[in-house]
């Protein structure tokens, strides 16, 4: 009996410990628990902020490329509505997204070019062209010859109206120089036939200046002649 009691008394403590174990597991499990949700939170957390950053860069990126774009057009709007001004001189070469001469003036090929209709000798002609910033044409290819030989033809009403070019042998008899001092290159002429002759029945000083002229329809690009300088 005593035993038994003593049994009974030894059992309780086993029982508290028993019940003090169990609720220890419990506590442990939730505080586990606790700990993997608040991982998992601030998991949700960093995958949100993660996906905010994404997402701000994202717009960040957006906005500059509208921004660019806008800039853009506002530059190409800008540069259309400029006005680039040619230089005068016809042998001032010039970048071919200029194309603007002045008022009478005909771009091509880099230079601009005014096809003067008034009577005039080789030296007035010369004057005039230097008053208006320029000179007398100096030819530097077949393919300027043949826009000059065109465009004079536009212009003709009669066979006689041609244009004095600047080119002349007024220092040397036969030796050709363009007005900006340099030589004629000899490689690069369009004489027309039996020119130049330096025919001396109009002038006994001969014929020492050269201009361009021929027949509309007439292909030939070679239509210089030499004439007198002093012939209007």
């Amino acid at each position: 009996m005593s035993r038994s009691q003593g049994d009974t008394e030894g059992e309780a403590p086993a029982s508290k410990h028993t019940d003090s174990g169990r609720g220890s597991k419990v506590t442990s499990e939730r505080v586990a628990l606790l700990v993997v949700c608040s991982l998992l939170a601030a998991a949700a957390i960093v995958i949100y902020r993660l996906s905010f950053a994404h997402f701000q860069t994202k717009k960040n990126l957006q906005t500059l490329r509208e921004e660019y774009e806008a800039v853009k057009r506002n530059l190409t709007e800008r540069i259309n509505t400029v006005q680039p001004i040619c230089p005068k001189d016809p042998e001032v070469k010039i970048n071919q997204t200029c194309m603007k001469c002045d008022r009478d003036w005909e771009q091509h090929g880099g230079k601009c070019y005014l096809f003067s209709i008034s009577s005039a000798n080789w030296e007035q002609s010369r004057r005039f062209c230097q008053s208006q910033g320029g000179d007398l044409v100096k030819i530097d290819s077949r393919e300027e010859q043949i826009f000059l030989v065109n465009r004079v033809r536009e212009k003709m009403k009669h066979p006689e109206d041609m244009f004095w070019i600047g080119l002349t042998d007024s220092k040397e008899e036969g030796k050709w120089f363009w007005v900006d001092g340099s030589p004629l290159d000899t490689s690069l002429t369009f004489w027309a036939s039996v020119e130049p002759c330096d025919w001396t029945k109009e002038n006994p000083d001969g014929e020492d200046c050269v201009r361009i002229g021929g027949k509309p329809g007439h292909n030939d690009p070679k239509i210089w002649l030499d004439k007198s300088c002093k012939e209007h």
